[in-house]
């Protein structure tokens, strides 16, 4: 269509010049009555107004799909603007075959630890003398701090090292003994965070101790039955880049059946600490929203929509230059029958 306006109007005078020379030759012939006023006339005003019911269905067609466009371009900029206000929490797992050794760290009171050993492959013999001093052959630390929501409180602490190998199945397990206790119910509470070599390391223990009690949740394990107690280890990134630990505890008990021959008073007390399974789990918040997609997306709508409104600049163009053609065959035809 632009290659036939630029050559109309680049030799407007070859086509006057074809004009006067149909307008002479239709002069010198002499058509009957019944072809001058219906055949040519009609067929071509049918082809033209077939041509300009196409233009306008097409003009149309094009307004819709630019309206479509922009409604596209309107819901992306909703949809990322909305994933930027709402991340998506991505759960992620490793397998490993040692864990960082986790320290567990005992608030025993009164008790005592009787015993402490590392088993393999959830092989833990029976009890040889319960409620007797055994091997300790666990690494511990003692440490004394001051209670960090109180602090007037003195605490005391003992810190164990937990177990390590994950596909041996290792466990530690642990004996206490209480002789005597001024409550209803007999039961030491324990700590678990993330690594004893920090524990060791740190110039500061009873800052590091204070900043894990107030970090971690403490739990329970009573006297008078073995606790089991299964941990997974969880790592959430926050949104500047800091990286948290926590545990998830699995725990069952079963009850200790004391075949020791004299009625005793004293509490004995069983706690058994291996991993759950060898995936670390790692926890973010993660944008879904991408920017280069989504520009992506814009510049090709953005591109649609300039190609429709060409199309529809040349659409009317065409159905200008086919309209000023009509009239000018009208006038010619009127001319003739003049």
């Amino acid at each position: 269509l632009s290659e036939d306006v630029e050559r109309v109007s680049e030799n407007p005078t070859d086509e006057r010049e074809g004009e006067m020379e149909v307008h002479e030759d239709a002069s010198s012939v002499i058509l009957p009555d019944g072809e001058l006023g219906t055949t040519t006339p009609s067929l071509r005003f049918s082809k033209t107004c077939l041509k300009n019911v196409f233009s306008v269905i097409l003009l149309f067609m094009y307004l819709l799909l630019m309206a479509v466009a922009v409604f596209l371009v309107y819901q992306t900029i909703s949809d990322f603007r909305e994933k930027l206000k709402h991340p998506v929490m991505s759960v992620t797992y490793k397998e490993v075959s040692l864990y960082d050794a986790p320290g567990i760290a005992f608030y025993p009171g009164k008790a005592r630890l009787l015993s402490c050993k590392h088993h393999y492959y959830d092989r833990i013999p029976p009890l040889i003398n319960p409620g007797q001093p055994g091997h300790i052959e666990c690494t511990t630390q003692r440490i004394n701090y001051t209670d960090p929501f109180t602090n007037q409180t003195m605490k005391y602490a003992l810190v164990v090292q937990g177990p390590r190998d994950v596909k041996k199945k290792e466990l530690v397990f642990l004996q206490f003994h209480l002789n005597e206790t001024d409550q209803d119910f007999s039961a030491i509470d324990y700590l678990l965070f993330s690594s004893f070599q920090e524990f060791v390391n740190s110039p500061e223990k009873e800052k590091f101790m204070k900043d894990c009690e107030s970090s971690y949740s403490s739990w329970k394990f009573s006297g008078g039955f073995r606790t089991w107690v299964k941990m997974s280890l969880v790592k959430t990134k926050e949104e500047d880049g800091s990286e948290t630990v926590e545990f998830k505890q699995e725990t069952s008990v079963v009850n200790y059946i004391d075949q020791r021959t004299k009625p005793r008073s004293d509490q004995l007390f069983f706690v058994v600490f291996e991993w759950k399974d060898p995936f670390i789990q790692t926890v973010q918040d993660i944008i879904t929203a991408n920017p280069w997609n989504m520009i992506a997306l814009l510049c090709g709508i953005f591109l649609a929509l300039f190609k429709a409104a060409d199309f529809a600049k040349l659409s009317v163009k065409w159905m200008i230059k086919i309209r000023k053609r009509h009239l000018k065959r009208s006038r010619q035809v009127m001319n003739h029958i003049s």
